[in-house]
């Protein structure tokens, strides 16, 4: 379909890259039309890519998709045909939002003690001021996108990075140290009410976002090592992820250890070398999903409570789509054998992808009896302390090919079960992750 059989006649904005037309038919949305150009070097280096459009809308959608059913606010509608797609029209804020898990490109230009490539274990968090033509307001620049850095009640603008021609020239350590080039009060350099608080919010989805992704892209063999995204305030004054999310907007390394993006045109690989990279990254995406997974409670009595798990989900603020099933069962194993293994063989055979968590207030052996009925992880949780440890042993001492791990404690054994859901959950792994980082800097 083309932009006059979608019926797209008001276009409100072109850039290098894409075309945004106002909605035909309903108010408040947009259209977005991703072009063939690829361009490098804020559009020094350009060139017409067929078939770019239709990968980079594929992508943009795939991910849009990922991100909705993991409870992301994002500015998507619908794909409309190859290269269009809707969404809510956005009043877009003026920065590039990047996140970083390893020292890639302008990175390691402005800290070259660090070697390329070496791994962040808490990711980065990058804002750049988004301008073009060498001006911000009435102030030139010596380069568009500065750094910014928020200190004391100022914004201080720095130099970003070296670009491929610079590279060959500058000194390695050129950017150590640098002095900020502009420096403006904050009440200068915000202009939309709440603007300042907005940032913290932005940072906060963009490390969920990036921990997204970066589980999406190892389960296909592939590592995300930084992107950029911006966000926007949708009609509704909600900030929400907008523009688009595609291979243009991270840095992709395959298991061979070379770029998978559009890093590779930056670098000068031969264009149908690029449009496989790009083609690539449109088929793969579209295996970006949450899987149906179950997470079974299993009691022995009502009297046995799963508060813990609850209060888990809430603390985690895990969403309910990535987690889309859990069964609260009560059956006493020794009491009902034959009914507890047919409940367990048949859940099990219903979600095959499931974690049992054994929650038995004087457990003997309960759990590992259920664990000998399927092939999934069981964790026991054995009782309370103060029965320590008469009531363990029997789930310890399992017999052979009775494969039941044991936890004392609840909140521990469900963290241990979404662990093992997380390994090919985005979501769930996206949750813990953000969590664990976020501690390593609380005090």
């Amino acid at each position: 379909m083309t932009t006059n059989s979608l019926g797209l006649r008001k276009k409100i904005a072109e850039g290098k890259t894409k075309v945004l037309f106002a909605h035909p038919g309903i108010k408040d949305m947009i259209v977005v039309h991703s072009k063939d150009d690829v361009t490098a070097g804020d559009g020094a280096k350009h060139d017409l890519l067929p078939g770019k459009g239709a990968w980079a809308t594929t992508t943009t959608c795939n991910v849009f998709r990922l991100l909705k059913a993991c409870g992301i606010p994002v500015a998507f509608g619908e794909q409309l045909d190859a290269t269009h797609f809707s969404a809510p029209e956005c009043a877009m804020l003026p920065y590039e939002v990047v996140i970083r898990r390893e020292a890639h490109g302008s990175f390691v230009d402005r800290n070259p003690h660090m070697r390329k490539g070496e791994v962040f274990p808490q990711l980065v968090l990058e804002f750049f001021c988004k301008t073009s033509g060498g001006k911000w307001r009435n102030h030139d620049l010596p380069k568009d996108d500065p750094l910014l850095a928020f200190t004391n009640g100022q914004v201080e603008f720095y130099y970003p990075g070296h670009n491929a021609e610079e590279r060959k020239t500058a000194h390695k350590g050129a950017l150590v140290g640098q002095a900020p080039f502009l420096t403006v009060p904050e009440a200068e350099f915000f202009t939309q009410p709440g603007e300042k608080s907005l940032l913290a919010e932005m940072g906060r989805w963009a490390r969920k976002i990036f921990l997204i992704l970066e589980k999406a892209w190892n389960l296909q063999d592939k590592r995300i090592v930084d992107f950029k995204i911006e966000f926007g305030l949708d009609p509704g004054g909600n900030l929400v992820v907008a523009d688009v999310i595609d291979s243009d907007s991270w840095r992709l390394v395959g298991s061979s250890g070379g770029y998978e993006c559009k890093q590779a045109y930056r670098e000068g690989a031969p264009l149908d070398q690029v449009a496989e990279k790009y083609a690539s990254a449109a088929m793969l995406t579209g295996r970006f999903t949450i899987p149906t997974q179950r997470l079974i409670l299993w009691r022995g009595s009502k009297k046995d409570e799963f508060t813990a798990f609850h209060q888990v989900l809430e603390e985690l603020s895990l969403p309910a789509e990535v987690l889309r099933a859990h069964e609260e069962v009560t059956c006493s194993v020794h009491k009902q054998p034959e009914r507890a293994c047919q409940i367990i063989r048949e859940l099990v055979r219903q979600v095959p992808n499931t974690v049992v968590v054994s929650l038995v207030g004087m457990s003997n052996g309960a759990s590992p009896t259920l664990s000998a009925q399927i092939t999934v992880p069981v964790i026991a949780v054995t009782g309370t302390f103060d029965k320590f440890p008469d009531d363990v042993w029997s789930s310890l001492r399992a017999p052979s090919f009775v494969p039941c791990s044991t936890i004392p404690g609840q909140a521990n054994a469900i963290l241990h079960a979404l662990q093992i859901l997380g390994m090919n959950n985005p979501g769930i792994y996206a949750a813990l992750r953000f969590e664990q980082e976020k501690r390593m800097i609380e005090e």
